[in-house]
């Protein structure tokens, strides 16, 4: 199921005269007095409402406040023109103080803008009229701005079978006010953020899809017709096939389900050969997880749909790339698997053969995202790679450790650095975290290589045995990061934002940063 898109678009008209819905504007809080001698308290216009200012005689800041105005991160206050401008509603957009000396972060910008669109929901056009610096950092503010926009305005086309009155289409059309809508660059950044946010919303939908309608084969054929249209190489392995090539935590976790397991993966060969460097993406993909015959508690185990989103991002942004074209040779690895009780479950109790020949004792059927993304792992690594980013919602420790929007990466100590610098830059923060010795001698096992999790069942240290685990299946060569999304995944709070309630499309953003990191640095 494909949402409707919003679509981007430049313009270097001046703001005031623009044939449009609504004209987006930024406004400061001030919370000290100034050298202008205005009080504390009052709005501050950003740079870029100039001429919409000019046309409300120097009122509108006064309007905007006694409407309620503040000026606070996200806040969105809407004001008819009354035919001062050329759009009937001014919508201002807090940006929180002004900052000194410089524009604001691309993260408010991104925000900002998110909040704004989908504030205006129900408009056909509307353009964003907010502050862009002239300097070296105005392609990333650009950028923030639009894919901002575009993600603000993200919507699931949802199951309604009967037509919502209250419920607003989104915003059809973004114009981005420039100085030069012309320029290169700052085209480059809309063609950029099309592509990143259209990915974003693809991996949206697909955690949004209701799980009997998601399952492994259905999930599968999707991301291969996707793919295949991107100009990707498919290759997927049915239950056949990954039998037939040992690829034993796939099996187990799926053999409890009349849906069968499958891996897909997805080949990126860069013009030239790029710059001969390789990297490996790899997904988890449970379409539900039930917890197997360890079945959860019944209160929100509906949001297991989501437990696909780690190979949900792995997809969109292998299409992303496809598009972007990136000098570096990229592959995805995509294991899907649903975890089901029956009575071909895989038990506690049980010894797995792993792909890469390694024996696993299961203690926790529920522990199974490890399972399936070990085999990946190792078929990644065996293919060759020189850098693997892992992304999966695996712990419930994550949450509990680092919170609901800051995820958490294990592996290489300098890959880690990359990816939270990756998660700072994109506004997907990621923090990075142990893999001590003491939790992997806890995962011992008396009949096999390694426990499934803490022998012992002792869960301190839940989010690092998961990294332990998966440590296991890389080879020495390979530098690795596993980040943990299970909070930042899904969103099940109201939208804030460019985060509408569902699938986030956390950490899409943050792999394309790491791919364009790659290609430039190696």
């Amino acid at each position: 199921m494909t949402s409707p898109r919003t679509t981007l678009s430049l313009v270097d008209t001046d703001p005031a005269e623009l044939a449009v819905d609504a004209i987006v504007i930024g406004v400061h809080s001030q919370t000290t007095e100034q050298e202008s001698g205005s009080p504390a308290g009052a709005l501050l216009l950003a740079s870029g409402a100039e001429s919409i200012a000019a046309a409300f005689d120097g009122k509108l800041t006064e309007t905007l406040a006694l409407l309620g105005a503040t000026g606070g991160p996200g806040e969105v206050i809407k004001l008819a023109t009354l035919g001062t401008v050329t759009a009937p509603v001014v919508a201002a957009v807090g940006l929180g103080p002004e900052p000194s000396g410089a524009a604001p972060a691309p993260e408010t910008l991104r925000r900002a803008a998110g909040a704004a669109v989908r504030a205006l929901a129900g408009a056909a056009r509307v353009a964003l009229a907010l502050p862009l610096p002239d300097d070296a950092d105005a392609p990333a503010a650009l950028r923030a701005v639009g894919e901002g926009a575009l993600l603000g305005g993200y919507r699931f086309a949802g199951y309604k079978t009967k037509p919502q009155p209250a419920r607003r289409a989104p915003v059809a059309e973004v114009l981005v006010a420039v100085p030069d809508a012309a320029d290169a660059t700052a085209q480059a950044e809309v063609t950029r953020a099309q592509a990143v946010a259209g990915a974003v919303q693809t991996s949206r939908d697909w955690v949004n899809t209701a799980p009997n309608e998601l399952r492994p084969p259905s999930f599968a054929e999707a991301v291969a017709t996707a793919a295949r249209e991107a100009g990707l190489g498919v290759e997927v392995l049915d239950e056949a096939a990954l039998a037939a090539g040992g690829y034993g935590g796939i099996l187990a976790v799926g053999q409890g389900s009349e849906a069968p397991p499958r891996l897909v993966k997805l080949t990126y060969t860069p013009a030239g050969g790029g710059n001969g460097k390789r990297v490996a993406l790899v997904g988890k993909g449970i379409t539900f997880d039930t917890g197997g015959i360890s079945i959860k508690p019944a209160q929100g185990m509906w949001e297991m749909k989501s437990d696909m989103a780690g190979a949900a991002a792995v997809g969109a942004a292998m299409l992303a790339v496809a598009a972007l074209k990136p000098s570096v040779a990229v592959t995805g690895y995509l294991p899907m698997a649903e975890n089901m009780p029956s009575g071909t479950s895989y038990r506690p109790g049980d010894v797995i053969t792993m792909y890469s020949g390694k024996r696993v004792e299961v203690l926790n059927t529920d522990a199974e995202g490890r399972m399936i993304l070990a085999d990946a792992i190792a078929r990644a690594c065996e293919d060759g790679a020189d850098y693997l980013f892992e992304t999966s919602t695996l712990t419930g420790g994550q949450v509990i450790a680092l919170g609901k929007k800051i995820a958490g990466v294990m592996g290489t100590p300098e890959l880690c650095e990359r990816v939270r610098a990756a998660g700072d830059a994109t506004g997907e923060p990621a923090w990075p975290m142990p893999l001590p010795d003491d939790v992997r001698k806890g995962m011992d096992s008396d009949v096999a290589d390694i426990s499934q999790v803490n022998a012992g069942m002792d869960r301190a240290g839940h989010m690092l045995q998961g990294g332990v685990f998966l440590r296991e299946f890389v080879t020495d060569e390979v530098a690795w990061a596993h980040i943990d999304i299970a909070g930042p995944g899904y969103h099940s709070g109201e939208a804030t934002g460019y985060w509408t309630k569902g699938g986030t499309g956390v950490p899409v953003r943050t792999l394309l940063h790491l791919v364009d990191d790659v290609a430039a640095n190696g």
